[in-house]
């Protein structure tokens, strides 16, 4: 059960760190948190973090470093990297709809920095949906249904986040102007990986 709260905590901060900019908020808690800054070991060690303020990072560093890796320079959407026409698809069409409706996830595209269903940032948050069902699951001791989400879980790990994301985030990793989106593309890269073995295991496969 440890091991599936962490997962949803990683997969909350990753969603979170690259669906949208930062806000002074939860910067000042990376910064409080020594468990986060384990992840992020440039940026723990980065000199302004601790002498430059929030609203100057923001400004000068950070926000502007997302717009560049979002939105101006890298395409963070799946069917960009899917697709032969590398067209985004924003419709019915885009291959996430299905699986996302039958597991009640919504998109909140007004919270979003996002135009499709398929931005990195909306498919970590929809694995966090999934392990939250996990540990449901788990608390109320269903086999059946662990054992359902967690394939659910590496299916779509498979069929969606690892046919793509990997590139994006090298991508991201050389094009990261702050220490935060090289250690945020970094650890996704990571712990995606992982969480697949991880998976795999769990389901003896």
């Amino acid at each position: 059960m440890e091991q599936t709260k962490s997962r949803i905590n990683i997969y909350a901060l990753l969603s979170r760190i690259l669906l949208q900019e930062l806000t002074e908020e939860l910067l000042q808690t990376i910064k409080d948190d020594k468990n986060i800054l384990e992840f992020f070991p440039t940026l723990r060690d980065w000199e302004q973090l601790q002498t430059v303020g929030n609203k100057k990072l923001l400004e000068e560093y950070f926000n502007p470093d997302f717009v560049n890796l979002s939105v101006l320079h890298l395409i963070p959407y799946e069917t960009f990297y899917t697709r032969d026409d590398q067209m985004i698809e924003t419709g019915g069409a885009n291959p996430v709809t299905d699986i996302y409706s039958a597991y009640d996830f919504m998109v909140d595209y007004e919270a979003a920095r996002a135009v499709s269903s398929d931005h990195i940032g909306i498919e970590l948050e929809f694995m966090h949906h999934l392990v939250n069902a996990e540990m449901k699951a788990l608390e109320d001791d269903n086999t059946d249904a662990l054992k359902e989400i967690r394939e659910t879980q590496k299916e779509f790990l498979n069929k969606h986040l690892l046919k793509w994301a990997p590139l994006y985030l090298i991508n991201m990793k050389y094009e990261a102007r702050t220490p935060l989106y090289f250690d945020a593309a970094d650890m996704a890269l990571e712990f995606l990986l992982s969480d697949n073995e991880y998976l795999l295991s769990e389901l003896k496969i």
